[in-house]
């Protein structure tokens, strides 16, 4: 998938995490940002970029904040955001296990 144009998936509440993808220049560059980065803060960044490359995003800036979310609100705050900043639709969105 390509970024189209910026994109913004999550909240900043507890427990949840805000994702913000914009088109890149050729490789993905993660900025994370959490309040567990010492204890998860490897898992964290292995999810966001197996998440992407499963969508099969090459180039994106991805800026993230994290509140302590878990891996499942991880995936899901990264493929909307991806979703959104494609134009995705409800109608062309693999849903069904399409993304693992």
């Amino acid at each position: 998938m390509e970024i189209k144009k910026p994109a913004m998936a999550g909240t900043l509440e507890s427990s949840d995490a805000q994702v913000t993808v914009e088109p890149g220049n050729g490789k993905i560059e993660l900025s994370l940002e959490s309040s567990v980065m010492n204890q998860y803060g490897r898992q964290i960044k292995d999810t966001v970029l197996e998440t992407l490359d499963r969508l099969g995003v090459t180039s994106a800036r991805v800026t993230m904040v994290d509140k302590g979310a878990l891996d499942c609100t991880i995936k899901a705050r990264v493929e909307c955001a991806v979703f959104r900043s494609c134009d995705a639709s409800e109608s062309n969105i693999p849903w069904g296990g399409a993304i693992k």
